[in-house]
């Protein structure tokens, strides 16, 4: 009835047997194209899980090489593959993994020039890049072609995961107008985490793209959760919509992708301090990856 190959339905039963999912659902996962932003620390686990589960079509965007520094939290690449360009990496071992998967290589820098174009094909956008720049283009992209995004987040033993859906909910920019000052954001050096956060966290955004893509479930849509792996505990956030949002509000003046000042790749303290003060919940999103 669905069309699946004998090896497919081996492949993929013990997910077609739960009743979110069945036939239909697999169906749907095979037919769905997902675009992950970065190959490294959280979309190393991410792509490995959705392609695992059959994501019919998997974009890679990330224009960095391997760094032996990676490998303690990139599961994406091996110890020969430093010096190689991440994606090329990266799609050897997914399609090693399952050759049901199609693997699109953006080796580039996503840029205001061709950030829709590289967003547009794609059902979900998972943001798991280590810089503000970045970011923010891939939030202003995905608001202005109304595609979900799920984006994550680590630094040290902390870890993000949020949901933002265009026009049901707040986006990026509603949480963090602008880009946080220089001064909150130290050297990769300085910063540091702990290999498996990332592992943690990526895996929590494959299971919401999952959840989007099946139309199951409650995601993260308009909530922040925030895990803390030293306490080993989470903290769940009601995030709201910024009316005078500058991409989402009511009279958005973003109406285009704009270049966004640089930023080095980590991220420190908390952006919503550097918005609200000491005292407001803190969060890191926007940190290595």
């Amino acid at each position: 009835m669905f069309g699946f190959t004998e090896e497919q339905i081996r492949r993929y039963s013990r997910q077609i047997i739960l009743p979110q999912v069945g036939g239909r659902g697999q169906r749907k996962l095979l037919e769905s194209k997902v675009l992950v932003v970065g190959a490294g620390g959280l979309g190393s686990p991410a792509a490995l899980y959705l392609a695992a589960a059959g994501v019919g079509t998997l974009g890679l965007a990330d224009f960095d090489t391997v760094d032996l520094s990676n490998l303690h939290r990139q599961v994406l690449h091996q110890t020969d593959d430093v010096g190689r360009p991440k994606t090329t990496s990266a799609a050897e071992t997914l399609r090693a993994l399952n050759s049901d998967v199609s693997v699109t290589l953006h080796q580039e820098r996503i840029s205001a020039e061709n950030g829709l174009k590289i967003v547009e094909p794609y059902d979900v956008v998972v943001e798991g890049s280590d810089n503000f720049p970045t970011k923010y283009l891939i939030n202003d992209a995905c608001v202005l072609l109304g595609k979900p995004l799920v984006l994550g987040a680590v630094y040290q033993f902390e870890g993000q995961a949020a949901v933002f859906m265009p026009g049901k909910g707040p986006c990026y920019r509603c949480l963090f107008p602008e880009i946080p000052p220089q001064d909150l954001i130290p050297s990769c050096q300085e910063a540091g985490v702990l290999g498996a956060v990332p592992g943690i966290i990526g895996s929590l955004q494959a299971a919401e793209t999952l959840k989007l893509l099946l139309g199951v479930g409650e995601t993260l849509t308009g909530r922040l959760l925030v895990f803390d792996g030293l306490e080993t505990s989470f903290m769940d956030l009601e995030l709201k919509w910024n009316p005078d949002c500058l991409v989402c509000g009511r009279s958005p003046t973003i109406t285009e992708l704009i270049a966004e000042r640089s930023a080095v790749a980590c991220a420190s303290g908390s952006e919503r301090e550097a918005e609200h003060g000491r005292d407001a919940p803190s969060t890191t999103a926007g940190r290595r990856a």
